[in-house]
């Protein structure tokens, strides 16, 4: 009924919501959800992902899916990209740069709202673009998911700051200069500089020049500045012939020398000046057309590959000369893919590894450690390496064998493989050897046959056993002996059990007195187990015991208790085995025919046990010997016959034999040594031969050798070696084949070695050009066959081999192109003209003698006699030939300590980490020697003959590990019954250092500890108490000897043995609530009266699980009914094999019976459930890491000087794990470069700019260039060498001379010259740079010289750029002191110069402050108000308008102080208040000077306080008043 209620109102509600539906109009619309996971069987585009879709309603709930428009239901499913692992290593984030910093205001209203104030910046934000794309070609990913799989999108936007605008800062202007003019009307001007740049939106810098206009006076007549101006030279033309003249033709790599032109202005003198010179016509660089683009350097098809290349190039025609332009690029290369049908796939190449090396352990063990370091059979985690090799991808055949996949091909340059390479290490596992672990030995057995079904031999053994409680490696075979056996006399196969003794029944059916116990047997085989009567038939039969049963006046005697254990095993010569028994008097006779008690010695009885000798015996095997082929097993599969012989086959071996293992058995016996075979029982001898699977022979596998390495480009005539190689892939195993010894080859290169180089050459210089004489006939003094000209030459290209190359070589790979042209001088007829100098001699010795050089007169020149003065015109120089003295000096640091390359090792010093790669030991150190010469100038080292190092020795300290002491031995369980826990520990013995492996986690007595679960058997330790003593009668009647008495006994606490309790042990060890009691106080039974044993052991309860025990008579009783409940310990540390280091290991967890009142108990008493005991665990194995070899070392970073350094660096391989080494700091190591004289040519100032003897116009600066040699640092100016030293380098800059303007003409307005760079400054905030770097500026101003040009002078210009070691600037408004209504106001930044801009505008201080009306009261003046105020010492007096109408001096108030006996205050007029008071000593006072007005005339606040007081207090006397009343 429910249910269908349910359902009524369900569709209630539906029709409900139909009707609505239908009758009003709400909108719904489609949902979808977001979409799942994209899922797929294969890797890439072939994904699919889904997504829910559902029809909501607008206000949010969900409604059917017919209610919205089916045809705007978007797809639930879509195809997507599957993502895998590897797909890591193809795709990646691409970030974009950030964009520019946006104010937040301007997010939200658009509009950038700066705040009034700035103090440290503005808050903004900074955008990016961020996708996902292909790490191969940038190309974006399919989906955006694909790198989100990996890692998590990356930020699009952070927060930034905008820096507070920085207004321009320049400096004070300068003085006015003097008047342009010295008559009519002229300009002065000042300048000022720019100190920093406006940055950050802020204000542009103000004008840097002011000019005022000035009149000297009138003028007498036209001004004239200055007497001669030259105008700029102009374009440079070539004369055309006098006849019919074709145009000039230039041929490439030669000049045209041509002529040009100047104006020359004269004014007031007349100056001869040249306005004509010779000039190399400007030509730009001419190219040829592109030629066809070559064809492409990939000759494949590769879909994901590298692209390929190809070029097209053009050739020079013309050479640039005389300013031309530069010829543009000779050659373009564009990436391309081959076209065409029939284009072969490209040649792909992948990574090939060798077979993992075998799995080591001692990898992780310290090297240092002398005790673990000789360890062997080491086991658990390991690390195993492998070598990786590049090689062509060829189709392999998966049906093809294992052994064929493994033929390798030939290995290639390893950058053929573009895929990621393979690890090479990785962890490995060796299982651990579980050793046997064995039971206690059983009790020894009864005397048996060794065959009871032949009982011929008449020969017997006691035998007692043990069993392997786990599965040791390799079977229970390799487990000491199980079997021990003792000869003995007399076996037999079956004997009688006696079970139990009936009670005792008196003879004749007598109620007391003597009679008989007859025993029950059961039939029993040698191993204690029960068999039929019939096989004990030979057997003698136990007879009946007899007995007594006490008469009433007879003394009563308890029945004998158990016998106690056996005092011996064994009995010997020395030695016999004892057992005893006792009973106690129970009740005494009553004497008047009573049987009387027995003395003491009667109460106990002993015999004999164990009297079988001390000679144990038992079968002793040796180890398995080597499997050895059994040629009568033909050769089977590898599988099937591994089945066969129980033994397990190695993967990828194909097939293998069984053969036979045999081992060595002998009979031992214990504490002698072997004895003859018959000794020990045959039926329990030990197999000797056994099958076993021979391991199949694996021979050495190698690659083939790899192509010869490439010859070294490299000139002259060094021997240049090539070599190849080839790497072992399988190692030989079982008799394989072994390896060839060599594996790597090495020979000569055969073919020359080929310089590749450029160079460009120099052709003869031709005739020096003068102007042509139809140019200059018209100059005074001209003359057409002599004065200054220009000569030009042919340059062309060459190798360096010899061959001439295209010019587009040379000017790609030849150093700068020389000079086409030069200056050169034509003699004139009175010029003398003379040879060029010689070179200077040789000298014989240093320091000796001197050398000279020489030149000639030549022709006319000889006879003139001008030309014959030796002071103007020498012949001969002569110079002392220089003391070549030279001292060797270090200099720089000492390098790092390098180990010597080639393993070159000195003894044991020296030694190199197994699989670490981090050498240690001794090595060498050096320092880079210096040579100077006797000027101390830098010279080569060989001139000291010195190879350019200092050598020591050095040692880089071996890393030590961590080193603990061994495991101490486990303590005993914390509790000897149920669940406790043993411990063990290490302690600390070395600390690590040198970058050795860490520490574990140490306690602060630098210990570590392992606990585990322990489980003590509550039976171990038990009580045993001795017999009763007699009775002490403590209340006699001597008639009856009975009554009250006492009993005592010993009890001990002894350790349980298989073989019952054996020794004694502490009594805490036993359970005191356990503990039997030592003495008991009882009623010694009278005659008559009823006799009872003891009490027996409680029995087992067959219903629940309680206790009972009998008594004497037929009477029982039940004790109380305990629980018994089972209790787990938590997990114990993950424990290890004692040979492991690492890897797999088992922890354990303990049950604890426990029983209702929470005492542990024995296991017993529980029900047995099935726990889980124990379960398997991981030991995270500690991996050091590893370095690759150093690298080669680099070029030197400098080219020449002091500071060069060679570098050379090794990557990491193995990331270090757990507690493994850790990476050592020094991944890089340096030494110094030999040190070489840096040569430079160095130039001259500029000189001042000259116009040959004109005062304005255009002219040149000259400078000399010299070569200097230094030693790099920057920190010494250079010595001055001879020019030779610099021969092969090309000037650092461009000419010698350089245009220049000497003035400017009259009514030219124009730039002034760069000022210097300012000082480096940063964006600072109250001292704290806000991290924008630092910028230093520059700046020119603008100057004229007439009133009328001011509108056409150009923009004033400055310029910055970036510096570093900036420093902070501070700016601080300064004022003056006020001078009338106004002072001084003035920005001056922190160094203490005055500056315009830097400070805020928004605290400038007031700098006018002009009252209406004036302030013209006497003490009168204008406050910053803007309102007349009173001087100190005077108050306003103010008129109804609020006007100031005078100011009076304000009384003085005088306090008395301390001692000052006046009790009343005089008011005193001050007649000078700004002068100090005349008071006598020890009177002085204080005065309070009250100024009710303030300066704007309205009365101060405190008045108004004082009078509410006042009201406050009038109030209060009215009130009391009126109270009072």
């Amino acid at each position: 009924l429910p249910l269908r209620s349910t359902l009524v109102v369900s569709v209630g509600c539906v029709n409900t919501l139909q009707f609505l539906h239908s009758s009003v109009d709400l909108t719904v619309s489609v949902s979808p959800g977001p979409w799942g996971r994209c899922m797929g069987s294969e890797c890439g585009p072939g994904g699919s992902q889904s997504r829910a879709v559902w029809c909501a309603h607008s206000e949010g709930w969900t409604t059917l899916h017919t209610n919205c428009d089916q045809a705007e239901r978007p797809e639930n499913q879509q195809s997507c990209f599957h993502v895998c692992d590897w797909h890591k290593d193809l795709y990646d984030w691409q970030l974009g740069a950030w964009n520019q910093c946006v104010p937040v205001s301007m997010r939200s209203t658009g509009v950038i709202q700066r705040p009034a104030v700035c103090l440290h910046g503005e808050e903004g934000i900074q955008t990016r673009e961020v996708g996902c794309v292909q790490k191969a070609d940038g190309v974006p990913a399919e989906d955006v998911a694909i790198c989100e799989y990996f890692e998590p999108k990356p930020r699009l936007e952070q927060a930034c700051l905008i820096p507070c605008p920085r207004d321009c800062v320049v400096s004070q202007f300068t003085p006015w200069t003097s008047c342009s003019k010295t008559c009519g009307t002229g300009l002065q001007n000042r300048v000022r500089f720019v100190l920093a740049p406006p940055m950050f939106g802020g204000s542009a810098c103000p004008n840097l020049t002011e000019f005022q206009t000035c009149q000297p006076g009138p003028c007498a007549g036209p001004e004239s500045l200055y007497s001669l101006r030259v105008g700029s030279w102009g374009p440079c033309s070539v004369p055309l012939p006098r006849t019919a003249r074709q145009a000039p033709t230039l041929s490439q790599g030669k000049a045209v020398v041509g002529y040009q032109t100047r104006e020359v202005t004269f004014t007031l003198i007349i100056y001869s000046l040249m306005t004509y010179q010779a000039c190399v016509l400007t030509k730009d660089c001419e190219v040829s057309d592109w030629t066809d683009w070559s064809p492409c350097s990939k000759d494949c098809y590769e879909l994901n590959g590298p692209m390929g290349e190809h070029t097209r190039t053009r050739r020079v025609h013309l050479l640039p000369v005389g300013g031309g332009a530069e010829c543009p690029e000779l050659e373009e290369k564009e990436p391309c893919t081959p076209q065409g049908e029939g284009v072969p796939p490209c040649i792909v190449y992948n990574w090939k590894t060798t077979e993992w090396t075998e799995c080591r352990v001692d990898m992780l063990l310290s090297q240092q450690d002398r005790r673990r370091g000789n360890l062997t059979g080491l086991c658990g985690g390991g690390v195993q390496n492998r070598e990786l090799y590049c090689v062509q991808a060829t189709s392999v055949d998966p049906a093809s064998s294992a052994l064929k996949s493994k033929e390798a091909s030939r290995p290639v340059d390893g950058d053929l493989c573009l895929s990621p390479p393979p690890n090479t290490t990785q962890l490995c596992h060796i299982p651990c050897p579980v050793e046997c672990d064995l039971s206690s030995w059983s009790a020894w057995g009864p005397c048996t046959f060794e065959n009871c079904l032949d009982t011929a031999a008449k020969k017997g053994f006691k035998l007692r056993k043990r069993r392997v409680i786990n599965e040791p490696t390799g079977g229970t075979g390799s487990c000491p002996h199980l079997v021990e056996a003792i000869p003995c006399d007399e076996p037999s196969c079956y004997d009688w059990l006696l079970v139990k003794l009936e009670e005792c029944i008196p003879d004749n059916e007598r109620e007391c007195g003597p009679g008989t116990q007859i025993p029950q047997v059961q039939c029993v085989n040698s191993d204690g187990e029960y068999v039929d009567r019939q096989l004990c038939r030979d057997a003698i039969l136990p007879m009946p015991v007899v007995c007594e049963v006490p008469c009433p006046k007879d003394c009563v005697l308890s029945p004998w208790a158990s016998w106690s254990l056996c005092s011996h095993t064994c009995s010997g010569k020395n030695t016999e085995g004892r057992q005893m028994r006792a009973r106690s008097v129970l009740a005494y006779s009553a004497g008047e025919g009573g049987v009387q008690c027995p003395n003491s010695i009667a109460l106990q009885e002993v015999r004999s046990c164990n009297d079988h000798p001390c000679t144990v015996y038992h079968w002793q095997t040796g180890p398995w010997g080597q499997c050895i082929e059994d040629t009568s097993v033909p050769p089977v599969n590898s599988t099937a016959a591994g089945a066969r012989a129980g033994v397990g086959v190695r993967g990828g071996d194909s097939s293998c034999s069984v053969g036979m293992q045999t081992r060595k058995v002998i009979c031992v016996r214990v504490n002698v040594g072997q004895v003859p075979p018959k000794k020990c029982p045959e039926s329990i001898r030990p197999e000797t031969v056994r099958p076993c699977l021979l391991p199949c022979k694996r021979d050495c596998s190698v690659t083939s050798y790899s192509d010869w390495s490439a010859c070294p480009a490299t000139c002259g005539n060094t021997k240049r070696k090539q070599n190849r190689k080839r790497i072992i892939i399988q190692l030989p195993a079982n008799g394989g084949q072994d390896c060839p010894e060599v594996l790597t080859q090495e020979r000569d290169c055969e073919a020359p070695s080929v310089c590749l180089g450029y160079r460009w050459k120099t052709h003869k210089w031709r005739r020096c050009q003068l102007v042509p004489w139809s140019v200059r006939q018209d100059s005074p003094g001209a003359v057409e066959t002599c004065g200054p000209g220009l000569q030009a030459r042919a340059v062309s290209c060459w190798k360096q081999d010899g061959g001439q190359a295209d010019m587009g070589a040379c000017l790609k790979f030849a150093s700068s192109m020389p000079s086409l042209t030069q200056l050169c001088q034509l003699p004139c007829q009175d010029d003398c003209q003379l040879t060029a100098w010689s070179k200077f001699s040789s000298c014989t010795q240093d320091c000796v003698g001197v050398k000279t050089r020489k030149r000639m007169l030549v022709g006319k020149s000889k006879k003139r006699d001008q030309c014959k003065n030796n002071q103007v015109y020498p012949l001969s120089e002569i110079q002392y030939c220089p003391c070549n003295k030279y001292n060797a000096q270090p200099v720089g640091n000492w390098s790092d300590c390098i180990l010597p390359e080639g393993g070159r090792v000195e003894g044991q010093l020296a030694m190199k980490i197994q699989g670490d790669i981090k050498e240690c030991g001794q090595g060498y150190r050096y320092q880079a020697m210096v040579c100077y010469d006797q000027d101390n100038r830098l010279v080569e080292t060989s001139r000291c003959n010195s190879h350019g190092y200092i050598e020591e020795a050095c040692i880089i300290p071996c890393p030590s590990d961590c080193k603990l002491s061994e495991w101490s031995n486990w303590s005993r369980c914390s509790k000897s019954c149920g669940s406790g826990v043993k411990v063990r520990s290490k302690w600390l013995r070395e600390k690590p250092y040198n970058g050795g492996r860490p520490c574990p986690k140490l306690d602060h007595v630098n210990q570590v500890y392992e606990v585990v679960p322990c489980l003590s058997d509550c039976g171990q330790y038990v009580w045993v108490a001795e017999p009763w003593s007699v009775w002490k009668v403590s209340n006699v009647d001597l008639k009856e000897n009975c009554g009250e008495g006492v009993q005592t006994r010993k009890v001990r606490c002894m350790q349980n043995t298989m073989d019952g309790p054996s020794d004694s042990v502490e009594d805490y060890l036993c359970d005191p609530e356990e503990m039997p009691l030592g003495a008991r106080d009882s009623q010694l039974p009278c005659p008559e009266d009823c006799v009872l044993s003891d009490w027996g052991a409680w029995s087992r309860c067959s219903l629940c699980n309680g206790e009972e025990r009998g008594l004497g008579v037929s009477f029982f009783t039940s004790r109380f009914y305990p629980v018994f409940f089972f209790l787990h310990a938590d997990w114990s540390t993950c424990q290890l094999s004692e040979r492991a280091v690492c890897g797999s290991g088992i922890k354990t967890r303990m049950l604890d019976c426990v029983r209702s009142d929470g005492k542990s108990v024995d296991l017993k008493f529980c029900e047995q459930v099935k726990w889980q005991m124990n379960a398997s665990c991981v030991v995270e194995c500690p991996v050091n890491c590893q370095l690759s070899d150093w690298s080669p070392w680099s070029e030197c970073t400098q080219t020449c000087g002091l500071a060069g350094k060679l570098w050379r660096r090794r990557t990491m391989l193995q990331v270090p794990q757990g507690d493994g080494r850790p990476c050592p700091l020094q991944r890089e190591q340096w030494k110094p470069c030999p040190v070489r004289p840096c040569y430079q040519w160095r130039y001259s100032p500029w000189s001042e700019c000259k116009s040959e003897g004109a005062r304005c116009g255009e002219g040149l600066r000259f400078r000399n260039v010299s070569c200097f040699v230094s030693d790099g640092s920057g920190q010494e100016e250079g010595s001055l060498v001879d020019d030779e030293m610099c021969g092969n380098l090309e000037p650092s800059v461009d000419g010698a001379k350089r245009l220049c303007t000497v003035c400017f003409y009259t009514g030219d307005c124009y730039l002034t010259d760069w000022t210097v760079w300012s000082p480096c400054q940063l964006s600072c905030v109250s001292g704290d740079d806000l991290g924008f770097g630092s910028v230093q500026v520059r700046s020119r101003a603008v100057l004229a010289q007439e009133p009328e040009n001011l509108l056409q002078c150009p923009e004033q210009e400055w310029e910055a750029r970036p510096c570093t070691e900036g420093q902070c600037y501070e700016y601080t408004w300064m004022t003056g002191a006020w001078r009338s209504s106004s002072r001084l106001v003035w920005c001056q930044r922190s160094d203490g110069l005055n500056v315009t801009g830097g400070c805020p505008m928004t605290a400038q201080p007031v700098a006018d402050r002009s009252c209406d009306p004036a302030c013209n009261k006497p003490r009168s003046f204008c406050t910053e108000a803007g309102v007349c105020g009173c001087e100190e010492r005077y108050t306003e007096v103010m008129t109804s308008d609020g006007l100031l109408d005078q100011c009076t001096v304000i009384p003085v108030l005088e306090i008395p102080t301390a001692g000052d006996n006046r009790a009343d205050v005089k008011t005193i007029r001050a007649v000078s208040p700004t002068q100090p008071s005349n008071s006598l000593p020890g009177r002085a006072g204080r005065s309070w000077f009250l100024q009710p007005f303030g300066p704007d005339g309205k009365l101060k606040t405190w008045v108004y306080g004082v009078a509410a007081g006042a009201f406050v207090l009038l109030v209060f006397i009215v009130s009391m008043t009126f109270l009072a009343w």
